[in-house]
C-alpha cells in the first residue's frame, strides 16, 4: 500500500519568470530579475542565495546573500499578493524617512513597487548583525548585568522613537493623530465581529469598558511603532549590550505613545506570572533576573518626561487587542489557511486572555 500523498510545498525561490508561471502557486522570489535589480542599485554581485528568516504571519522576511552584500528583503505573504502592496511600501517609506534621524532602524537600500520583478512589491534593507531575543536569552547576552541593560535599552530606544520630531522629518505623513484611540477601538472591535469563531463574553465586556472609559490621548502625538517588543529588536553581540535596530515597522503610524509602552509591557512577563499561558509564552523570555513591568514603566516616565498614570487602560487595550488578533488567526487556522502548532493553543488561550483583560479593567 502506497503512503498517503502530501500537499506539495510551494517553491520559495525559482530562477526565471517562466519557471514561476509554470508553478501552481507563486514563489516568494524570482532570482534573475531580482539579481538584475540589485545590480542596478549596486547591492553586491554574482549569484544570489536566499533564506527565509523570522516567524509570524505578517510580511515575509528573507536574507539575501551575494558577493559583497548581505541584505534583507521584505515582501507580503503569498496569501496577500498584490493586496499587501500598501503595507510593505508603507514600511519602506517609513524606513526612508527614519534614515536621516537618530532612530535605531535599518537603512533602506531600495523599494520596488513593481510586482513583475518577484511577483509582489517589496523592499530591501541593510542587514543589522546581532541577536534577536525570542524564546531564550542567547549565550552572548547571558552575562552579569545584561538583563538590566537589555531592559534599559529597550525602554530607552522607545523613548527615542517617541521623541522624534514629526514635521521636520516628514513623519507626519504616515498617519493621522486625530481620534486615534477612537479609531483604534473601532478597528479592532470590527475585527472581532468579523473573525470571532465563538462567544467570549469577557471580551465583549472589555470592549464596552474600553469604549466607556477611553482617555484623552497622551499629548503630544508621536510616531507609534505598533508592535514594539523584545522579539522585534536586534542587540549587539559584543561586550556592551546595545540595542542596534528596531524591526517590523509595518504597523507604524502617528498616535498615542502609551499604546507602544503598554504593548511592550504586556509581552514582558513579571515574576509570578502563571506559567504556560499564551501571554507568558508571548513574553519571549522567563522573567527571572529582569526588571519588572512597573520598573520599566517608571524608567519610561523618567526618561520621556511623560506621565504613565493612566497606563492601566492601555494595558487592558493591549490584552484585548492580543485576544482579538489571536482569534482572527484561529479563524484562519480553522479555514485551513494557516498551519502552526501554536494555533492549537488558541481555543483556550483566547478566552484566557479575555479573562486577563477583564481582570485588568478592575485594576485600572
Amino acid at each position: 500500500m502506497s503512503p498517503p500523498s502530501q500537499p506539495a510545498t510551494p517553491a520559495t525561490v525559482v530562477d526565471t519568470p517562466q519557471q514561476a508561471a509554470a508553478l501552481p502557486s507563486p514563489p516568494l522570489i524570482v532570482r534573475r530579475p531580482l539579481e538584475a535589480l540589485l545590480d542596478r542599485h549596486g547591492i553586491g554581485s554574482g549569484p544570489l542565495d536566499v533564506v527565509v528568516i523570522g516567524e509570524g504571519e505578517s510580511n515575509v522576511t528573507l536574507a539575501l546573500r551575494r558577493h559583497g552584500a548581505r541584505a534583507v528583503l521584505r515582501r507580503p505573504p503569498r496569501s496577500l499578493g498584490l493586496r499587501g502592496r500598501r503595507g510593505v511600501l508603507h514600511e519602506a517609506r517609513l524606513l526612508e524617512l527614519l534614515g536621516p534621524t537618530a532612530a535605531r532602524a535599518p537603512r533602506l537600500l531600495l523599494a520596488c513597487p513593481d510586482a513583475s520583478v518577484i511577483g509582489a512589491p517589496f523592499y530591501v534593507m541593510e542587514e543589522v548583525p546581532g541577536a534577536v531575543i525570542t524564546s531564550a536569552l542567547p549565550a552572548e547576552l547571558d552575562r552579569p548585568g545584561a538583563r538590566d541593560a537589555i531592559a534599559d535599552e529597550l525602554v530607552d530606544a522607545l523613548v527615542e522613537l517617541h521623541a522624534l520630531e514629526l514635521e521636520s522629518t516628514g513623519l507626519r505623513e504616515i498617519g493621522r493623530a486625530a481620534d486615534f484611540l477612537e479609531r483604534h477601538l473601532r478597528r479592532w472591535a470590527g475585527i472581532w465581529e468579523r473573525h470571532r469563531t465563538r462567544e467570549v463574553p469577557a471580551l465583549d465586556e472589555v470592549t464596552r469598558w474600553l469604549q466607556a472609559n477611553r482617555p484623552e490621548p497622551a499629548a503630544p502625538a508621536t510616531l507609534v511603532h505598533g508592535d514594539y517588543r523584545l522579539a522585534n529588536v536586534v542587540f549587539s553581540a559584543g561586550p556592551a549590550t546595545r540595542l542596534r535596530a528596531v524591526l517590523d515597522w509595518e504597523l507604524a503610524t502617528i498616535g498615542d505613545p502609551l499604546c507602544d509602552l503598554a504593548w511592550m509591557l504586556t509581552t514582558w512577563p513579571d515574576p509570578g506570572d502563571e506559567a504556560g499561558t499564551l501571554l507568558t509564552m508571548a513574553g519571549t523570555v522567563a522573567a527571572g533576573g529582569f526588571p519588572t513591568r512597573a520598573e520599566m514603566a517608571a524608567r519610561y516616565a523618567e526618561r520621556s518626561g511623560r506621565s504613565v498614570a493612566g497606563l492601566g487602560w492601555y494595558m487592558t487595550l493591549a490584552l484585548w487587542r492580543t485576544a482579538i488578533g489571536l482569534e482572527a488567526l484561529l479563524e484562519r487556522a480553522l479555514d485551513g489557511a494557516v498551519e502552526d502548532a501554536f494555533l492549537r493553543e488558541l481555543a483556550v488561550g483566547v478566552p484566557e486572555l479575555a479573562d486577563r483583560a477583564r481582570d485588568a479593567t478592575r485594576a485600572a
